[in-house]
């Protein structure tokens, strides 16, 4: 069954009811351990089911490393956390060959895995290790694999690096490259909790601690939602409404609108295309349809085109932010894409 082949491929309700059930399971353990973040916490599970890799940017104390932890707990999946310093180094993420007494005498090299080899890395304060280290986790992301010494290992299925940074403090930090930042399918703004939320976490948890989550779904049931996901059916008009989408990010392109290029040098990658059209699948099933609507696109543009569009100079001195450039963009393009006579309006 193709997810774009054709209407008639579409999952039945009853299908798709129990998958929608057991994505809203782990999605309330999170809810339960991290107070007031419902609406972040399911760009979080969407960003899972598209096995996409997620940064996270808030500053201390917000709970991005127990947003990490809580995940995997949820999810039944191995994690591993690297805290990234500058003094780390590619060795200490993906592992080394180390010099060992063989069982039939003599000396053999051995490859001891690093933490990279797990379903979930933490990699905490990513943008606090060397451009070399960094890039140490390129081929991890993209490929799903680690090459040392002209042999390929592949990683556990499915991997994921959920990364954190902290945008207030400049001193000792690298900030990631635009190619690291492609690779990862958020950016997701990790906010303070309002003044109701911290009353509750005072009041309820001595220390901030919650109780565990406890595992909701296991491998088993995580594969279910992937394979569902494959059947979440994405329409031609929803398609051609990501392609002009992400067409007019690019400055000086046919339909780019002034008001998005004029903030712009560069626009987003066809990656930003594929990332769109995944996201908004899964957005879909946790919304127990089985069909992507504009609704679903317009849901999750903010999320991954926010660290790939890169201002210019006229941004900065206008104070304009990617948030602004993205509700311009949406706002700019029509959803059909029919060029209608003024005045005529199909809502």
């Amino acid at each position: 069954m193709s997810p774009t082949a054709s209407p008639g491929a579409l999952l039945r309700p009853e299908d798709l009811a129990p998958k929608v059930e057991l994505a809203k399971a782990a999605l309330a353990a999170l809810d339960r351990v991290l107070l007031g973040r419902q609406e972040f916490h399911r760009l979080v599970m969407v960003g899972i089911l598209s096995r996409g890799h997620i940064l996270l940017e808030g500053v201390p104390g917000v709970g991005k490393t127990v947003l990490i932890k809580t995940l995997g707990e949820v999810l039944g999946l191995a994690t591993s956390r690297v805290q990234f310093t500058p003094d780390l180094m590619p060795g200490d993420i993906l592992g080394s060959h180390i010099l060992q007494e063989a069982a039939a005498g003599g000396r053999e090299m051995t490859f001891q895995p690093g933490p990279v080899f797990t379903h979930i890395l933490l990699a905490d304060e990513i943008n606090r290790a060397s451009p070399k280290t960094q890039s140490a986790l390129l081929e991890a992301m993209q490929e799903g694999s680690v090459t040392l010494l002209g042999t390929t290992r592949p990683l556990p299925d499915p991997f994921f690096v959920l990364a954190s940074q902290n945008p207030i403090e400049l001193e000792g930090t690298y900030p990631l490259p635009e190619a690291q930042l492609d690779r990862f399918l958020f950016k997701l703004q990790v906010e303070d909790p309002g003044v109701d939320v911290l009353e509750e976490i005072i009041a309820t948890r001595r220390r901030g601690v919650a109780e565990p989550a406890g595992a909701v779904l296991d491998a088993e049931g995580l594969q279910q939602l992937f394979e569902t996901m494959e059947h979440i059916f994405l329409p031609h008009a929803a398609a051609n409404y990501i392609a002009r989408l992400v067409a007019a990010t690019r400055p000086g392109a046919d339909g780019s609108p002034a008001e998005v290029s004029e903030y712009l040098d560069y626009g987003a990658s066809p990656r930003a295309a594929i990332g769109i059209a995944e996201a908004s699948r899964a957005h879909a099933l946790l919304a127990g349809r089985p069909t992507v609507g504009f609704d679903d696109v317009r849901a999750v543009v903010l999320p991954i085109l926010r660290h790939r569009l890169i201002l210019n100079y006229k941004a900065r001195f206008d104070r304009i932010d990617t948030a602004v450039v993205v509700d311009r963009l949406l706002a700019a393009v029509d959803e059909t894409g029919i060029d209608l006579p003024a005045g005529v309006n199909l809502g």
